[in-house]
């Protein structure tokens, strides 16, 4: 068994997380760790204000125009969910690509069986990018939503947002990104972008925990709510309320999430995204150079990376993508990301399905010996021998 164990399945959730932000978020939890906005005792109106500031941190990392649109989730699925159920109507036509995550692809296709929309889904180039071009020749008379990654989970590429929004503008089509492999590494400014929402994951590259994410919602989307239930406010109706924030969120929020998410953001703030991103980039370059060097293995749309978030997938020529995950993890004590990612249409595009690839990803903990360990113990894998006893 190797000597130590290599986390390297960071665009599943950031492992581990800064410690320091961790210790913050639980002190700050048994301190004030009540209901937030339930109360008007001076424990629950604290925690509110913390909330508060939460999502006007948030509205400025986001360049979003308004606080109050700043929505609170579980996750970027349930932020996709509300976002997409909450703007189409019947009969509505819907763009998506084919990166994308099933957080897209599912509820697309739910809506479909049951004859509310239909959508068409643009390719990706050879190099992992799709073209704006040929969004907006998919965009119809009656289409109310382009729907995206801003990032691919499988490839890493980062697509062209700006020019997409561009041309989404032009047409008058709302424009929503899933920015979970992106919010907390690439800097995203919803005015600059022309973006109408934008949802994010807390857990990843923001650096919080599981179970928090978001939808930062601009000033002139309006999106019907989906759920209904308790806020805390105009508690008298038996109808949910139509203001914001409250609008899309129902019953207690995670307040300790939101007190992790809050705590990575200034993590993120000290270090700065670009210092993280670098030395992301720069791992990420060492494992391309040093697998492309093995006879045997194969990369995925990796050959430039400068539009790249810190992931690279790669197979084992003759080898179930699968068992080579198990082999890393058992015999050489890596954790990778083997499968189809949840974006089978990925795979179907590149011609790995149905079983996949083998995902190695980076985040601000990992070094240059984790890569190295890596590729060695990838060479080992492809030439058949067994791995070093430590």
């Amino acid at each position: 068994m190797a000597e130590r164990f290599i986390y390297l399945d960071n665009a599943a959730t950031t492992f581990p997380k800064p410690s320091s932000a961790l210790r913050r978020m639980l002190e700050t939890y048994l301190r004030l760790g009540v209901s937030p906005g339930r109360g008007s005792y001076d424990i629950a109106t604290e925690a509110q204000d913390f909330v508060n500031r939460t999502r006007q941190k948030l509205a400025q990392f986001f360049g979003a125009p308004d606080p109050e649109r700043v929505i609170f989730t579980s996750n970027a699925t349930d932020a996709l969910n509300i976002a997409i159920q909450g703007m189409v109507k019947p009969g509505d036509h819907v763009i998506s690509t084919r990166l994308e995550h099933n957080s897209v692809l599912r509820p697309l296709n739910h809506l479909r069986l049951k004859s509310i929309i239909d959508f068409d889904l643009v390719p990706f180039d050879g190099k992992g990018f799709v073209d704006p071009e040929a969004v907006a020749a998919a965009i119809r008379s009656n289409t109310r939503l382009v729907i995206l990654s801003h990032a691919s989970n499988v490839l890493g590429t980062i697509q062209p947002i700006e020019e997409i929004g561009r041309c989404c503008s032009l047409k008058g089509v709302p424009l929503v990104i899933d920015a979970a492999q992106t919010a907390g590494i690439i800097p995203i400014d919803m005015m600059s972008l022309g973006l109408a929402a934008i949802a994010f994951t807390g857990h990843k590259s923001m650096l919080g925990p599981t179970g928090i994410g978001g939808l930062a919602v601009n000033r002139d989307v309006e999106i019907a709510p989906t759920r209904f239930g308790g806020t805390g406010a105009d508690s008298k109706s038996l109808f949910h309320t139509e203001t914001f924030p409250h609008r899309l969120e129902a019953g207690t929020l995670n307040f300790m999430g939101i007190i992790g998410l809050s705590e990575g953001l200034d993590y993120i703030e000290n270090e700065t995204m670009a210092s993280i991103r670098l030395h992301e980039i720069a791992l990420l370059r060492r494992l391309r150079d040093g697998l492309a060097g093995l006879d045997g293995v194969m990369l995925y749309r990796c050959d430039e990376l400068a539009d790249h978030v810190g992931l690279l997938t790669a197979n084992v020529r003759g080898l179930d993508p699968e068992d080579v995950g198990d082999i890393l993890d058992g015999d050489f004590g890596i954790a990778v990301r083997a499968g189809l990612h949840c974006a089978p249409l990925v795979h179907e595009d590149l011609g790995t399905a149905p079983r996949g690839s083998v995902r190695f990803s980076f985040g601000p903990f990992n070094t240059e010996a984790d890569v190295d360990r890596a590729i060695e113990a990838m060479g080992k894998i492809t030439a058949g021998l067994p791995p070093c006893k430590s």
